[in-house]
């Protein structure tokens, strides 16, 4: 579909990053790299290697299996370039010397009351273990991934739900009971006000955690790629003064697929309280029924995306539109040297043949 704001060849490409710890991650049809810009300066360029059942088993790649199969490989890079970029840049660095001058601190008051020199108290320390074993980093990896998820069903599951239930009774005159929750005044609505719930909640997070500095420098690194591969669509030369010309704001990115993943889920738990409103009597079943939905919800908002991405329409337009809005939190204009690093991210993933470049 030709662009009016296109300079050079249009196109609408399948490439999609994510922006990490000083630098960026970016997903190619063929392969994956992550750039970083590291303590010296330079910008480290490594390719991200990652099992991908899909291409192995042609059949998941059916429309919305695919969708969640994707979620979760993303998930997966995600995290693994997160911890990359992490020793890359050099904060796994800072972190270990930052802790090392707790320690030494730590020791000199401890010699202190004890009487034993520091020399020797640091003898000591120095023959303890000093790295964790790869089982024991895995086991705490997991164990930080639950508390992860955990907490999202508490924030985005559990919390509306007890929220709708509380308003609700109110809303009906009577006490907190099953009752009240099953006939309340609200009860036809409890889908979309649960929605509108946990869109405020999302939206309340990523602003309290905007304010941190590290967050404000990773949605400047966030701004660069999406600048990044809307330069590369317009047929433009990867330069810095071309790609700082581009609008930050995308249609395929996250923010606006967790928006979708919402309003599918918004629609389905409609349909699924209308065909069986027994199921909202108890809040632990209601969480879980909505927990087993996610999939589904996942799917669909991936099939979405795709489209926002591919086509430009007014239902396009629309469907894209709240996403877009929230990228005005998530983004940030970025640094000429953020773009570089974005630039040289985005040059390891094009493909070599413009047909194995589609969404």
């Amino acid at each position: 579909m030709s662009n009016k704001n296109c300079e050079g060849i249009c196109k609408k490409t399948s490439i999609g990053g994510q922006a990490v710890i000083e630098g960026i991650m970016m997903k190619g049809p063929q392969n994956t790299s992550l750039a970083v810009r590291t303590p010296d300066k330079s910008i480290a360029v490594e390719e991200v290697n990652f099992p991908n059942p899909i291409k192995k088993y042609k059949w998941l790649g059916i429309p919305v299996l695919r969708g969640i199969i994707t979620f979760a490989i993303t998930l997966y890079v995600g995290t693994k370039t997160l911890m990359r970029s992490a020793d890359l840049s050099g904060m796994t660095a800072l972190e270990e010397e930052q802790e090392a001058q707790k320690k030494e601190e730590k020791l000199r008051k401890k010699a202190e009351k004890t009487g034993v020199s520091y020399e020797e108290l640091k003898e000591q320390d120095e023959k303890k273990p000093k790295k964790l074993s790869n089982a024991l980093m895995t086991v705490i990896m997991t164990i930080g991934t639950i508390l992860g998820v955990g907490l999202a069903v508490f924030l985005f599951m559990y919390i509306p739900s007890i929220i709708f239930n509380l308003f609700n009774s109110l809303a009906s005159g009577e006490a907190l009971s099953i009752s009240a929750i099953e006939h309340g005044v609200l009860q036809n609505w409890r889908p979309l006000l649960e929605g509108l719930m946990k869109i405020a909640i999302f939206v309340g997070y990523i602003l309290l955690v905007s304010q941190t500095s590290d967050i404000k420098r990773l949605f400047k690194y966030h701004g660069a790629e999406h600048k990044t591969i809307f330069c590369y669509e317009k047929g433009l030369p990867l330069t810095v003064e071309n790609v700082r010309k581009q609008v930050r704001f995308h249609p395929r990115c996250g923010t606006s697929f967790m928006f979708l993943m919402i309003a599918v889920g918004i629609i389905f738990s409609t349909v699924v309280v209308l065909l069986f409103p027994a199921v909202t009597k108890l809040t632990g079943i209601w969480v879980a029924i909505k927990i087993l939905l996610v999939p589904v919800f996942c799917g669909i908002g991936y099939e979405l995306i795709k489209i926002c991405g591919k086509y430009e329409n007014t239902v396009t337009k629309i469907i894209a539109a709240p996403g877009l809005w929230v990228q005005r939190i998530t983004t940030k204009e970025p640094d000429d040297d953020m773009i570089e690093v974005a630039i040289k991210a985005m040059e390891e993933v094009i493909p070599d043949d413009p047909e194995l470049d589609k969404i």
